[in-house]
């Protein structure tokens, strides 16, 4: 691949240390997490044998359009994700008194709007307060001894709910206003595409040190949540400082096991410079800055306009790309995500031993109780042809 004005080598684009999967280093025994125990990991995701699908939630964002028009020429800066790093921090410069004030305000328009966020129409907390403050009236009425005095009550929580579904409104409307100034997503804390680190609170990691874990809590009622847990293999040399806990970040996506896996594929392919920018909306308009994407879009390989993503929210409504966003999400499930190797195996001496097995039908996996025990072999990954490993030290930093 190669640009056709500007002819590049990987080298004079990106860090050595950037991250490919067609030559991860070998690297040291994985040891015991005894952090790790307790915790219901109920299957580790391989490296590797991409699907090139992306997670709902990334490829028709809901928020994405609204915005790339409001923060305009910032948005470089001021989104989650660019072509250099995927921030997993915020920072605001933000006074206390602020922070409190802005919290209670988003507490009562969301918690007593007669309408709830998104403009759907659904039926908010304000109406319950207004059903229960109106049941309350009609008893009250025979032992009032007004009708003004009887239906003062239900007068006020109208007036409280309607105010609040009025700042809700502006809320939504304006929303970005309140963060714009104060939002900085920062590389202090993000997984960084050109260095191929991660850079943590103690020090920068190696990307493929981290490996991605599904994770079930248990809620109320016995009900079942999954969670994608990317966690550094290594404990000894990443452990938070004033704590025991695990390095670890979580990456949330809606729906079933299937986004969870469309979200480490995405995840891996963004770090990965051999492979070009996953071809989501909220990276569209970096993908030029990005020297193998930039070689693959002008090589016609994306077969699609520069701004194909703005061009499509710019002129659908909302109901074509609700209608989009369900046909994605019927295709991420239906991917079988199942069945491959895991590339990590080649790299990492005892990995397979570590954790081998995966659920027997991942698209089902979580959705049936009765498959969720479940559990195969991985087929053995095998050294492709041209891979260049390189012995990597793997002492305490």
């Amino acid at each position: 691949m190669s640009l056709k004005s500007e002819p590049f080598t990987p080298a004079e684009c990106y860090a050595d240390t950037a991250y490919r999967a067609d030559s991860i280093p070998e690297q040291s025994y994985a040891p015991q997490n005894d952090m790790l125990r307790g915790r219901i990991l109920e299957a580790r995701l391989p490296w590797g044998s991409y699907l090139h699908l992306n997670p709902t939630i990334y490829q028709y964002s809901a928020s994405w359009f609204r915005e790339y028009k409001y923060i305009d020429k910032d948005y470089h800066d001021y989104t989650m994700i660019n072509e250099r790093r995927w921030s997993q921090h915020v920072v605001e410069n933000l006074g206390s008194l602020y922070r409190v004030f802005r919290f209670l305000i988003f507490l009562y328009s969301h918690g007593f709007s007669l309408i709830l966020p998104g403009g759907e129409g659904r039926a908010g907390g304000g109406v319950f307060f207004s059903v229960i403050t109106a049941v309350c009236t009609i008893l009250f009425v025979f032992a009032a001894d007004t009708l003004l005095q009887a239906f003062t009550p239900l007068a006020i929580m109208l007036s409280i709910c309607s105010l609040a579904t009025v700042i809700l409104f502006f809320w939504e409307k304006n929303e970005l206003k309140f963060y714009k100034r104060n939002r900085n997503w920062t590389e202090e804390l993000a997984f960084c595409r050109s260095t191929g680190m991660v850079n943590t609170p103690g020090g920068k990691l190696f990307f493929y040190e981290f490996d991605a874990y599904i994770e079930m809590t248990i809620g109320a009622q016995a009900s079942q949540f999954y969670s994608l847990k990317v966690i550094h293999r290594y404990p000894h040399r990443s452990q938070q400082p004033h704590t025991k806990d695990p390095l670890e970040f979580n990456f949330t996506v809606d729906g079933s096991i299937a986004q969870l896996y469309a979200m480490w594929d995405m995840l891996q392919r963004y770090m990965d410079v051999s492979q070009p920018l996953p071809d989501v909306p909220q990276l569209e308009p970096f993908r030029h800055l990005d020297p193998t994407t930039k070689a693959y879009d002008e090589a016609g390989k994306r077969g699609r306009p520069a701004t194909y993503w703005r061009d499509l929210y710019a002129n659908s409504s909302d109901e074509e790309l609700k209608a989009l966003r369900e046909a994605h999400r019927a295709e991420v499930d239906a991917t079988a995500w199942g069945g491959r190797p895991d590339l990590m195996e080649l790299s990492v001496p005892n990995y397979r031993e570590t954790r081998k097995g995966e659920p027997e039908d991942v698209n089902d996996f979580g959705r049936f109780p009765w498959k969720t025990g479940k559990f195969v072999d991985r087929p053995e990954a095998t050294p492709s042809v041209g891979s260049t490993d390189h012995p990597q030290d793997d002492t305490p930093r």
